[in-house]
């Protein structure tokens, strides 16, 4: 029986690649398992359905939890390979055992277990103890007895899938608190608290931002470190090369990596680990178009995490989106100081109009009130009495430009008051229209005036009205040289609609957008001509 076993011994190790050799070589002899020639056949056949496996299987059988591994476990075990080989489950994984203790046990009491995405501390490389996560399940595997022989173990880890999840969660949680940031202030104060809930990744955070008015950077926000200590000063020179070496990412704008963390904390507890961490970044947040850097950011890495390329591109695109944001808030503080300036030269230009209007009021009125004294008298000789009349009629026309000026301050100042009564618009804008038909016949052009009765009188202010209309024919005559004018007034909708065309397509570029083909709409009832329709007329009247 016993020549029986050593002849099929190699059979169920016929698959399989490394670990298969090292099954074969190793003297289990000297194992809890016994040789190989004495193994259960269910054992056996477990086994073989391991190796045959390129799914990481560990086996775990008898009382002792010996293990046996395929070559894709192998990788899971680190630098426990190929001690694992034969070893007790629970010495080799003793770090992780708070994670998978109790899965462990129940599955020896007969419960298949399965965890997913767990997250566990493995001393797989030197010794320390490393952030991973698995999923996994603990399967009972009966043997010939019908009892629980063992435990079948499949494995994949899930490592870089968790991390790159988290890592991408932070980079856009932290685009969206920074997508509302007021100032600088608030970005400093919305990155740290941010990060702060991804210690994991970032164990303590150090933001530092630009003092316009001394040469050093003030630390505007921390976590995981206490401030103030030799690791965390309250400022830091431009030119400082320790304890983080300022000078030399800001020289080259580029993030710089430090691993002299615990010299440079000097014993400071910091991050969510007993163990510091041994290396941080640098990093100097630019701005285009910015000489130095608005603020320098320095995050330390975990020390249960080993740094590779992905580890890297995290921090470059923390500094991107910080970046990004602080160059958002200046270009938007820009636009706000353009703006307050431009609001400033407009009050600026409407104090101006303002009191430039009643200093030409004073003379002007002073000037009208001799002349028309002096045309009251009948004494005059017709020569100077016409002299007169044209000064006092210039006078008269001057005086109501210097009122429009004055409007228009009171228009930009928001300050206009309109006094509506209800008129008859029809009648009242065909009776102005009429005042340039002679005018129009003597120019050789036509004066078509289409003004038939609305349905009801219009509440509008008068004076307004009369400059709305006014200005559009005086503007419409003004370049006109051939053709017609027309004048057209409708009820449309419950509202009045005036539109004044002219035929001076030549000259439609030179002309006044809103004189060219002008509408204007007032509401048949309630309040009429808007501010914008009064601007628009005293506008037109600068053409």
């Amino acid at each position: 029986m016993s020549s029986a076993v050593s002849r099929t011994s190699p059979d169920f190790l016929s698959t399989g690649g490394e670990l298969a050799e090292l099954i074969r070589r190793k003297d289990w002899s000297r194992t809890p398992l016994g040789p190989i020639e004495s193994w259960p056949q269910s054992l056996r056949t477990t086994v073989s359905l391991c190796l045959a496996s390129n799914f990481p299987i560990n086996i775990i059988w008898g009382p002792e939890h010996t293990q046996i591994y395929n070559d894709g476990y192998r990788d899971c075990c680190g630098d426990a390979h190929p001690r694992a080989l034969g070893e007790d489950y629970s010495v080799t994984w003793a770090s992780a055992w708070p994670a998978i203790g109790e899965s462990f046990e129940r599955a020896l009491a007969g419960e298949t277990m399965y965890l997913q995405d767990q997250r566990m501390f493995l001393k797989r490389l030197n010794g320390a103890l490393e952030e991973t996560f698995f999923t996994f399940s603990h399967s009972p595997i009966r043997d010939e007895s019908g009892g629980i022989g063992g435990l079948f173990h499949p494995v994949t880890e899930t490592t870089a899938i968790m991390l790159s999840e988290r890592r991408t969660r932070a980079l856009r949680d932290l685009s969206a608190s920074l997508g509302a940031a007021t100032d600088e202030a608030d970005i400093a104060r919305r990155t740290v608290e941010v990060l702060s809930r991804f210690e994991f990744d970032l164990p303590f955070v150090l933001y530092y931002a630009l003092d316009p008015d001394s040469a050093c950077y003030r630390l505007a926000g921390y976590h995981g470190v206490a401030p103030g200590r030799p690791g965390t000063p309250l400022s830091v020179e431009f030119e400082a090369a320790a304890p983080w070496p300022f000078a030399e990412a800001l020289a080259g704008l580029r993030a710089v990596e430090f691993d002299n963390v615990p010299s440079a904390l000097q014993g400071e507890p910091c991050g969510p680990y007993e163990e510091p961490p041994n290396r941080t970044f640098v990093m100097p947040i630019h701005v285009p178009g910015v000489e130095r850097p608005p603020a320098v950011l320095v995050t330390a890495a975990s020390s249960r995490l080993p740094m590779t390329d992905d580890y890297r591109s995290y921090y470059e695109l923390l500094s991107i989106t910080i970046s990004g944001a602080l160059a958002t808030v200046r270009a938007r503080e820009d636009e706000r100081k353009r703006a307050e300036a431009l609001a400033k030269i407009d009050r600026a230009k409407t104090l101006f109009f303002s009191n430039v209007s009643h200093e030409f009021r004073t003379p002007l009125t002073l000037m009208l009130g001799p002349l028309e004294d002096a045309l009251a008298g009948s004494s005059l000789p017709a020569e100077e009495r016409e002299r007169l009349d044209m000064a006092h009629r210039n006078s008269l026309r001057l005086l109501k430009l210097v009122n429009s000026l004055l409007d228009f301050s009171r228009i930009e100042a928001g300050r206009v008051q309109a006094a509506y009564e209800p008129l008859d618009l029809a009648a009242l804008t065909a009776d102005l229209a009429s005042n340039f038909r002679s005018a129009c016949e003597r120019a050789g052009l036509r004066l078509a005036v289409d003004c038939p009765a609305l349905p009801e009188p219009v509440y509008i202010d008068r004076d307004m009205w009369e400059k709305v209309v006014l200005n559009l024919l005086s503007n419409a005559f003004k370049f006109t040289f051939e053709g017609e004018i027309a004048v057209r007034l409708r009820a449309v909708d419950g509202d009045a609609e005036l539109s004044v065309r002219d035929t001076a397509s030549v000259y439609r570029s030179m002309n006044c957008p809103t004189c060219s083909s002008a509408s204007i709409a007032l509401r048949a009832k309630g309040a009429a001509p808007t501010r914008a329709a009064v601007s628009a007329s005293l506008w037109c009247k600068s053409w």
